[in-house]
């Protein structure tokens, strides 16, 4: 009997090992490389915008700026990595040269670098710095490097190119691995050029040969991955929002991107049929400006728009490049180091607790029934497992179902992408009080996809995978209950100096106009109040239910525009010209068109004389072409008789980053103002002001 029992466990044995094996799936379509694969693992890193332009107050220079002038007082790149290593960040992209030609490195190739600077005595290295602040703080080191030199006076010429590869060169070479090489698409235009103030357009496709320049990079630095212009490994998001499609696939079709078919705008979903991995990259600034200015302290992007931004870029399958502006110091200004910490905590908090890991889990079908492939893979630790169906099936269902009803807001997915992308739609299901009810209706996944849904106690989930393009490979799928985020009021006041504070769901809100902060002991808004002299207003909303705060919004209003009239425009309907002083940025006027063409004008009487020290133009925000003015004029007058001019010149990068237009000059008394809309954006010959405004003193 004993022989028996030895046979036959034998002979089960021998039929287990001789029970063919299932294959692992095959990729399909275009797959990332292993530098690839590394640089979606790194998913939030900072941009640098760190040079020139610090100290003259400017997004874009126009070249001619003396190298003299660059003179941080407390440069500390340690601070720097260590703000970006506490936000868990995992790496710095530095401006080494924007378009000013000014390098921050002293390059052998020109004598407009650190080295002609104050700073050290000439003597300094800011890349250096950072790169051994980088490998202190374990983050990887990131290099831009602008392929338009408004400087240069070869720039547009073929010298001009030897010049640019051979910067190339040290900075591959000088400071360590690169883990991206970044080359802005903004080439071409009016500059300096040594001095010939002109205007030099290239084909920006052609001009830098970029197959051999590409070429270069990767025999120098094959660990380097190249983004931007060209046929780059990874491709901008088609916007400066930080915000990816909701539909983002990291394929695109680049071989009609460089024949110049593809337009930027598609860029925020990628192509479903592109024949080459091109994954997305969201940039932002957390200022509405690239480059630092005093004047933007309090203007720090707010937490819910922060954190909306972590949400669909990282959360849309895309890698989020968030820029902290250093300032004249060479510091991350204390503002935005509060802020980051702020997101830090709140995306920290929102994925503290994972939720269904365990459940009891299954699915309609794993590939080939084996435990390779099991669904436990979607909420274990180990990225390189997954979840599989067999080769025909291409829809299935996975269920999770909870032991008590279970609160959640949140619900992460990723696809096993070194096999490529393949989910086009997929749907998510709660089971809530015995019924299901669908709470989620998606297309793309990729590497990762993070939903915010409203919360549900669910006794069970399910996640339905409705088209795809082949078998499915899913790696991840998690959920979490995110603590609620309150979002801020929103602070307005028109032009008879009526302040109105708007805050979401009925929330309370509470201010103070005294520079206090506001707590629940402030004063309640209830209604509208009118204050027409200059106010600082700071405000909460609260959440009474759940008893949270938002975090606080502050509005800085001048005299109230009460007495604001515009006396004069060049062309318009000048019946709706008071909608550029009504207080209201959204409501927007035209001027100029066909007949009209630019330069157009606008006066403005302010009623009466007051001391300013600037001027702001708010562009136009909805609508596929907002006619935005690319080159102004500004002048003031006591008597709208005798003008002087006070400011002249470009509103830099307004193109890609519509926001608020701040211009500065020294503190004068005036009356009138009188603003000049010298050319627009694309060579349009209408423009449009969402509002004018001064800066007073």
């Amino acid at each position: 009997m004993k022989k028996l029992v030895i046979l036959c466990s034998f002979s089960l044995l021998l039929l287990n090992s001789c029970k063919e094996q299932v294959k692992p799936p095959l990729a399909y379509g275009p797959t990332p490389s292993q530098k690839q694969l590394s640089w979606h693992e790194m998913e939030f890193y900072a941009f640098v915008h760190f040079s020139l332009n610090t100290f003259t107050n400017k997004e874009w220079g126009y070249g001619d700026e003396s190298p003299k002038l660059f003179n941080p007082t407390a440069l500390d790149t340690k601070q720097w990595a260590r703000i970006a290593k506490e936000a868990g960040m995992t790496g710095i992209i530095i401006t080494a040269k924007h378009h000013d030609g000014f390098c921050l490195w002293p390059s052998d190739y020109t004598e407009r670098s650190v080295k002609n600077s104050p700073w050290k005595n000439g003597k300094g290295d800011v890349v250096k710095e950072l790169a051994e602040s980088c490998r202190e703080y374990g983050l990887k080191l990131g290099i831009y490097l602008s392929p338009w030199d408004r400087n240069h006076p070869e720039y547009g010429k073929p010298g001009y190119i030897t010049y640019f590869r051979n910067q190339l060169k040290e900075l591959l070479t000088n400071y360590g691995d690169v883990f991206e090489i970044w080359f802005d698409g903004a080439n071409g235009g009016d500059g300096y050029y040594g001095g010939a103030n002109e205007t030099r357009k290239i084909n920006t496709l052609e001009y830098y040969n970029w197959d051999e320049t590409y070429k270069m990079i990767y025999e120098i630095a094959p660990k380097t991955l190249v983004w931007g212009v060209g046929p780059s490994e990874a491709r901008w998001i088609g916007n400066e929002e930080g915000r990816a499609g909701k539909t983002n696939w990291s394929l695109l079709r680049q071989k009609d991107e460089l024949a110049g078919k593809v337009h930027y705008t598609e860029f925020m979903s990628g192509h479903e049929d592109g024949e080459k991995w091109v994954p997305g990259e969201a940039d932002v600034s957390i200022r509405p400006g690239w480059f630092y200015h005093a004047i933007e302290d309090d203007k720090v992007r707010p937490i819910e728009d922060m954190v909306d931004i972590y949400y669909e870029s990282i959360g849309r399958n895309a890698n989020l490049l968030l820029n902290l502006p250093v300032d004249k110091r060479g510091l991350v200004n204390e503002n935005d180091e509060a802020r980051l910490k702020e997101l830090t905590a709140i995306i920290k908090t929102d994925f503290k607790n994972e939720l269904l890991s365990g459940c009891k889990i299954s699915a309609d079908n794993v590939r080939g029934d084996d435990d390779l492939y099991s669904v436990n893979n979607l909420v274990d630790t180990n990225k390189e497992t997954y979840w599989a169906t067999d080769d025909t099936v291409k829809t299935a269902s996975v269920l999770f179902e909870f032991e008590k009803p279970t609160a959640i807001n949140r619900i992460l997915l990723q696809e096993s992408i070194k096999l490529g992308q393949r989910v086009k739609e997929f749907n998510v299901e709660a089971r809530v009080d015995g019924k299901w009810q669908t709470v989620a209706n998606e297309t793309t996944i990729g590497y990762k996809r993070i939903l915010r849904i409203p919360r549900v106690e669910a006794t069970a989930l399910r996640v339905n995978i409705t088209n795809s393009k082949a078998s499915l490979v899913i790696s991840a799928i998690k959920a979490y209950n995110a603590p609620t985020l309150v979002y801020s009021p929103v602070i307005q006041r028109n032009k008879k100096g009526v302040v109105v504070i708007k805050a979401e769901n009925n929330n309370k809100i509470y201010y103070t106009i005294d520079g206090s902060q506001p707590t629940i002991q402030s004063t309640l808004y209830n209604i509208p109040f009118k204050h027409t002299n200059a106010l600082k207003i700071k405000a909460i909303a609260y959440n009474t239910t759940e008893n949270v705060s938002s975090t606080i919004n502050t509005a800085r209003f001048g005299k109230s525009k009460e007495n604001w009239k515009v006396i004069f425009a060049t062309s318009g309907d000048l019946k709706k010209v008071d909608k550029i002083i009504d207080g209201d940025p959204n409501t927007t006027w035209m001027m100029g068109d066909e007949k009209n063409k630019l330069p157009q004008e606008i006066i403005v009487d302010m009623g009466a004389k007051q001391k300013i020290n600037g001027f702001k133009y708010f562009p136009q925000q909805i609508g596929g072409n907002l006619n935005l003015i690319s080159n102004y004029k500004f002048y003031t007058s006591l008597d709208n008789k005798n003008w002087t001019k006070q400011a002249e010149g470009e509103f830099s990068n307004i193109k890609n980053n519509p926001t608020e237009q701040i211009k500065t000059f020294n503190i004068l008394e005036t009356r009138y103002m009188r603003f000049v809309a010298v050319s627009a954006i694309g060579n349009g010959n209408s423009v449009t002001i969402g509002e004018i405004s001064v800066m007073e003193k």
